[in-house]
């Protein structure tokens, strides 16, 4: 295999192909802290902060394996270097954003730039590596998104606190130059000579599908989730319907993504190429760690979101200070790395991702019993170092277990299906889990304003202030009243506790899954001797 002809270029390349994940899993991630100052300065509503990150997610995970399947036809390095520099130039867009609208558009483009990205980076690392040194690749790459999720939130506190928000987008251009240097230096081109069209209509149908799924979860507490709250209006035009949109969102989503599975097993059957592959599906470990992954990435990643408004908010502190609160994170990450690596060998893949499904669980759970308006870090520090710990363990390990057994030739579509799985739990934990946190605002907020006899006309500008600017009103509320800016620090904490052990329930859900995922030992049938002497597992169909 050309990429492994010089194992030194080849343990450079898995260097920038790691950076590249950081870079991506760093911008998902480094927007949360800076949303507060997002706010305050473009005036954003709560529901356009789902959006600046929703809309990122959303696209990556659309277009996962539409482009999973043409870096396998025309080249994984050259689809990873295109990737990267659109997503470079979306980030110049981003921080130069007046509006934010047109912030949400460059996210958008930003997640055409990391869909490229990502599928791709794990398609190389399963063309070049074999046995144990995939296995140290894996988790190289496991551990990098692990750490990053938390590094991510320090480094835009660090700009945000002393420069500015835009700078959390600026950042990412030299990091995209020097990507794209050292890929094109130390990483060997990739592609399946075999791969052929991509399915077109699958493409559309996935897309179609994933984001009316998504625009109905965060929109349906704006429009109403079945009578019209309030009217979208699109230019001129204005919904006239008693009936909500968002109804007709999930039917069409519903309808979409049973088009997709009949389009695609159709094709299937006629031999010709899809989008997904379905074929892969009936591998045990490729099937059944695909749906554990989408329901751990749910709860993973949705209270992120959350967090860092609690943190600013309500406890009063700045961006910078809430990095370092959520460093805890990474810490727990890095030091998963380290156990992974000295217990493999002993420890089966999936006995590893279990332990750390219960950490995560563990470390959520016990966020959501110590998370008050009067809490401290040195309450909550302990616990995001669990549940790092936990992540940190899950995320690499879970990854090894779903392509284990896929064939290298199919390395594009299957890394393309396992990151789908995850980006699509993500974006249902962002808009699931933000949904809970600003409709749990609402509805207590409202309640301790009635409590303490606030009229409803007050109450409910008060309440549309605090949600609609994500908690960012909160600080201002001071002056005009200590009982009613105590009441909104309540309500918004408690509402942070409820998302809390709504991820920690989804995290039960997915270690659940697990236990379909057999002993990770067994799951091969067939052995043969890997070209390194290592014995590896044989796919099965």
């Amino acid at each position: 295999m050309p990429g492994m002809t010089n194992p030194r270029a080849r343990w450079f390349g898995l260097v920038f192909i790691s950076i590249a994940v950081a870079l991506i899993i760093v911008d998902s991630t480094i927007v949360n802290v800076a949303i507060p100052s997002i706010v305050k300065d473009l005036g954003i509503t709560s529901t356009q902060v789902q959006w600046v990150q929703e809309s990122y997610t959303l696209v990556f995970a659309a277009l996962l394996l539409v482009f999973g399947s043409l870096a396998d036809r025309y080249g994984r390095r050259r689809m990873l270097v295109i990737g990267v520099m659109i997503f470079a130039l979306a980030s110049v867009l981003a921080a130069f954003a007046p509006t934010g609208d047109l912030l949400i558009a460059s996210r958008v483009v930003q997640g055409v730039g990391g869909a490229m990205v990502l599928p791709t980076t794990l398609s190389l690392i399963n063309a070049t590596f074999r046995g144990r040194e995939r296995g140290i690749a894996f988790a190289v790459w496991g551990s990098t998104i692990g750490g990053m999720v938390a590094v991510g939130p320090l480094l835009g506190g660090w700009l945000t606190t002393y420069y500015s928000w835009r700078w959390a987008f600026g950042i990412n251009v030299p990091f995209g130059i020097l990507i794209v240097v050292g890929t094109l230096a130390f990483v060997v081109e990739s592609k399946d000579p075999d791969a052929r069209r991509v399915d077109v209509v699958g493409a559309i149908l996935s897309v179609v599908a994933s984001a009316s799924l998504v625009f109905g979860l965060i929109e349906g507490r704006s429009y109403g989730w079945w009578t019209v709250a309030t009217a979208p209006v699109i230019g001129g035009w204005t919904w006239p319907y008693s009936i909500s949109p968002i109804p007709f969102a999930f039917a069409i989503a519903l309808l979409a993504g049973a088009l997709y599975v009949w389009w695609g097993l159709r094709r299937q059957k006629r031999g010709e190429p899809t989008l997904l592959a379905f074929s892969l599906f009936r591998i045990p470990s490729f099937r059944n760690g695909n749906i554990a992954a989408m329901i751990v990435s749910l709860g993973e990643f949705g209270i992120v979101l959350s967090l860092p408004l609690w943190l600013q908010n309500v406890l009063g502190y700045d961006a910078l200070q809430t990095g370092f609160v959520l460093l805890a994170l990474a810490i727990g990450s890095f030091v998963a790395s380290g156990f992974a690596g000295a217990f493999g060998h002993r420890v089966s893949p999936v006995t590893i991702v279990r332990v750390g499904l219960v950490a995560e669980i563990i470390g959520v759970a016990g966020l959501g019993v110590t998370i008050s308006a009067t809490a401290s870090w040195l309450t909550i520090v302990p616990f995001l170092f669990v549940y790092g710990f936990g992540v940190g363990l899950a995320t690499a390990q879970l990854t090894g277990v779903v392509l284990r057994d896929v064939p290298v030739e199919r390395s594009g579509q299957g890394s393309g299906t396992s990151s789908t799985s995850r980006q699509i739990g993500s974006a249902l934990g962002i808009a699931i889990l933000g949904t809970i946190l600003f409709t749990s605002t609402s509805s207590l907020l409202d309640a301790r304003l009635s409590d303490d006899g606030v009229p409803s006309s007050a109450r409910t500008s008060i309440v549309n202030a605090v949600v609609d600017s994500a908690g960012s009103a909160i600080p201002a509320l001071e002056a005009q009243s200590a009982t009613i800016a105590n009441d909104a620090r309540t309500a918004f904490s408690d509402a942070t506790r409820f998302a809390a052990f709504s991820a920690a329930g989804f995290l039960v859900l997915g270690f659940l899954a697990t236990l379909r995922l057999g002993s990770g030992s067994a799951e091969a049938a067939v052995r043969r001797p890997d070209e390194a002497g290592v014995v590896e597992a044989e796919p099965r169909s």
